[in-house]
């Protein structure tokens, strides 16, 4: 269905750095009441265009800030849409979102942005574009050559197609790494909810933050997009199962090297662990947990719980308690009314679909043991009650299996406020059903017995992305089945869509090509910004003497020997506590196969190291707040002497910060040049 722009207002995209309008479109509407709140449509708009410019103009601009200055922006960015919350919350509610669906919606999004803008500052270095991955290969015997894993951004777009549920959380979990790794986004949001996505791009750019070209909004349709996209490029999808399937086998995806990220809805599972009574605590948190899932965004989630699958004798207790949860704590309405709890769905046609899915339910071997399908009596924005004829409002639906292997309970998903309760005969069996799933985004498991708890994790891993076990010590402040963390993976296999959305600086590598660099130590240190032993060092004035501004990787400290002696050894150990035998019992010692007799302590050796580089007067070096790595290799006995190099491995600057980090490549030797132990000294430097 189309209409016309005399009929209402055509929702913008943002494209080139402009907002650009249609003349035609379909129409979204109130989900409450069916009015038509704008028309959405993209017909006439330059896709190529778009793809042109993030990868020239968006790839430029980013590509000129370190990831702690585009880290940076995301916070300020999660700052100018919280100012906006409280006119996102009202366009929200006309998607059908109550204001605890729209916190979890528009509040997430803004904490995926407060996490990256968090995490890009502690976790990743304050340079351009490079992330060295892991330890160098030496590849040669003279150290000559060798080898390193980087990431490197991909040169092109990250566009991203969003389902119609999470209108903001959705495009900001995938925005905040993607522009993180210093990659432009081009969003596609779905129609029924494009008015809110909209609305939060329009806030971004506004603020004035955005570097030109980061990111683009396309509101309509954009099926041709994916023929002009290829290896530069990387897309995100989150939808259902058959359009994924069709993106997978797209040409440019097989034969130009489109990378493609895929989530696809999944049929998630809560277990209650054959421990569990009604009386117990974990009981109580199950059924709210189910409860919560069923009714949150009306049950349109990705991660809302689908099968409840609970011990044989346990079954008419479960669906007795959450019948009686919902009748007592749901009100059914318009969002904007006081005391409303759950919403319509987004449409009336996705109101339709689920109930089309539920009758498949039936038809497949569950009845309907709680709710209806019926057009329910809801709290209108007056605060009357009256069923609403264009509002798309579905009352909660609990369905029973008597047979939990019914076909359909494992294969047909309801998007909306329905679940299904199946009964198991024991915890194989609870594994086994779960698994029918065929690969699912989370699992809760609810359960105070270790053993019971292990052993459904191992059966049930393999088929899940992201578990959760639910017991009395975590119920208040656990975020709950299905709230994804921008800190921890998001996403599942099989089904489930096989990718892997937010995860920390995982998914910022997901916009990044790993890659192999391999030379002489030299052309390593300068490639990646970290001294590689072999490279050359720099001598002289003290580096600690050195404010940031002045200190380069290479500078290095050779220190004079120290001699260990027996004594010296005795008194660390009274002195500390530390009485080891291999410390103080030379015979012991001596049986033990790693030590020819009594060695001195790996700490004094260190305390000894920190007292031959130190440079004791005060200067630049602010503190020293860290080892790394740690490694002792040789034992030292008494008249062993021992030095230390300490040389600039990294250097990273702090954004807004008068200092900056630097990690110290210290290697500690004995006199036949052995080396004793190595490890990474951090310390925080002045900039001047």
């Amino acid at each position: 269905m189309t209409a016309t722009l005399v009929e209402t207002r055509m929702l913008p995209s943002y494209v080139q750095g402009h907002w650009w309008e249609g003349t035609e479109g379909t129409p979204t509407r109130d989900a409450s009441t069916g009015e038509v709140l704008a028309l959405v449509g993209s017909d006439g708009i330059d896709l190529a265009g778009a793809i042109d410019y993030a990868r020239t103009v968006g790839q430029k601009s980013l590509g000129a800030l370190t990831f702690h200055e585009r880290a940076l922006l995301l916070k300020a960015l999660a700052g100018a849409l919280t100012e906006a919350k409280a006119e996102l919350y009202r366009i929200s509610a006309g998607t059908g979102a109550t204001s605890r669906d729209s916190m979890v919606d528009v509040d997430g999004g803004i904490g995926v942005l407060f996490t990256y803008g968090s995490k890009g500052r502690r976790e990743l270095p304050n340079v351009h574009t490079r992330i060295v991955d892991g330890n160098a290969e030496n590849l040669s015997r003279d150290g000559s050559f060798g080898g390193q894993h980087v990431y490197e951004r991909i040169p092109g777009v990250a566009f991203q197609v969003n389902a119609f549920n999470f209108p903001v959380w959705g495009m900001l979990e995938k925005f905040a790494p993607a522009f993180l790794a210093g990659v432009p986004s081009i969003v596609k949001p779905a129609t029924p909810t494009a008015i809110l996505t909209e609305a939060a791009v329009r806030v971004m750019v506004e603020s004035g933050l955005l570097p030109e070209g980061s990111l683009q909004l396309v509101c309509g349709g954009a099926r041709t997009l994916l023929d002009l996209l290829d290896m530069r490029d990387h897309v995100s999808f989150t939808g259902s199962a058959s359009t994924a399937a069709s993106l997978a086998v797209h040409r440019n995806v097989i034969s130009r090297g489109v990378s493609l990220t895929v989530e696809t809805d999944s049929l998630n599972a809560a277990i209650l662990g054959p421990d569990v009574t009604p009386d117990a605590p974990e009981f109580a948190a199950f059924v709210a947990s189910v409860v919560t899932e069923v009714t949150s965004k009306a049950g349109q989630k990705c991660t809302s719980i689908r099968r409840i699958i609970v011990p044989v004798e346990m079954v008419d207790a479960v669906i007795g308690a959450i019948g009686e949860r919902l009748d007592s704590r749901v009100t059914l309405g318009d969002p904007r009314a006081e005391g409303v709890t759950m919403g319509p769905l987004a449409s009336v046609e996705q109101r339709d679909e689920v109930r089309r899915s539920v009758q498949a339910l039936v038809s497949g071997g569950g009845r309907i043991v709680h709710g209806s399908l019926d057009d329910p009596t809801v709290t209108l924005e007056d605060g009357s009650n009256a069923v609403a004829p264009d509002g798309a409002f579905l009352a909660p639906v609990l369905l029973r299996f008597d047979d939990a292997d019914c076909e359909a309970v494992h294969e047909i998903e309801a998007f909306g406020p329905v679940a299904s309760v199946l009964g198991y005969t024991d915890v194989d069996d609870a594994i086994r059903l779960a698994n029918r799933g065929g690969g699912s985004l989370v699992a809760t498991i609810a359960s105070y017995e270790p053993e019971t708890v292990a052993r459904i994790v191992e059966g049930i891993a393999g088929y899940h992305g992201r578990l959760l076990v639910l017991d009395r010590d975590d119920a208040r402040t656990s975020t709950g089945h299905g709230s994804p963390v921008p800190h921890l993976v998001h996403g599942g296999p099989g089904r489930a869509g096989g990718g892997e959305e937010l995860g920390g600086i995982r998914a910022v590598k997901r916009f990044m090509r790993r890659l192999a660099l391999q030379g002489s130590p030299a052309v390593l240190t300068g490639l990646t910004g970290q001294w590689r032993a072999g490279a050359e060092i720099v001598e002289g004035e003290h580096p600690f003497r050195k404010p940031l501004s002045r200190l380069t990787i290479g500078d290095a400290v050779k220190s004079a020997e120290r001699e260990i002696t027996l004594d010296d050894i005795a008194h660390f150990a009274e002195f500390t506590g530390d009485t080891f035998y291999a410390h103080t019992d030379e015979e012991a010692a001596a049986a033990n196969p790693f030590f020819p007799g009594r060695v001195a302590h790996g700490y004094l050796l260190l305390s000894w190291a920190a007292g031959l580089f130190v440079d004791p007067a005060p200067g630049p070096v602010l503190a020293n707040y860290g080892l790394d790595n740690l490694r002792f290799l040789t034992p030292v006995v008494p008249g062993d002497r021992v030095k230390v190099s300490l040389t600039a491995k990294e250097i990273t600057p702090r954004e807004n910060e008068e200092y900056g980090e630097v990690r110290w490549d210290a290697v500690l030797t004995n006199q036949r040049d052995e080396p004793v132990a190595t490890y990474e000294v951090l310390t925080l430097v002045a900039k001047k």
